[in-house]
């Protein structure tokens, strides 16, 4: 299967590695909650400091999945579902095309044991 066109499959790696990380995608949830938010708030029910939430926050805008806007001196972040969207319909595509294959082993198999069956 291919991932579509070129440099999707590092965008898809991206979204995959910054997911990979328990306290990103807890990140991600308090954000979606919130609608946007602070590094210093997001921090504050994370046994992380903010320092460590605002590395997190680097590695999900450079995913695509979250974006920081200046609003005086503070950075508000939200959620960007576009490049998540596009990685869960990668994933339902993968997914499918497994199904296709593991229905073509079982037709298969299937058969096989039909006609040994009749060949006794």
């Amino acid at each position: 299967m291919t991932d579509g066109p070129r440099g999707a499959g590092e965008a898809f790696d991206s979204v995959l590695v910054a997911l990979a990380d328990p306290t990103r995608r807890q990140l991600l949830e308090l954000l979606a909650a919130k609608g946007e938010a602070t590094a210093t708030t997001l921090a504050e029910p994370l046994p992380v400091s903010r320092q460590a939430v605002v590395k997190h926050l680097a590695v999900l805008d450079a995913a695509g999945l979250v974006s920081g806007t200046r609003v005086g001196r503070e950075v508000r972040y939200a959620v960007r579902p576009t490049a998540l969207d596009a990685t869960a319909r990668w994933m339902a595509a993968l997914a499918a095309d497994w199904d296709r294959r593991l229905a073509t082993i079982k037709r298969v198999a299937e058969a096989a044991e039909e006609a040994e069956r009749d060949s006794r």
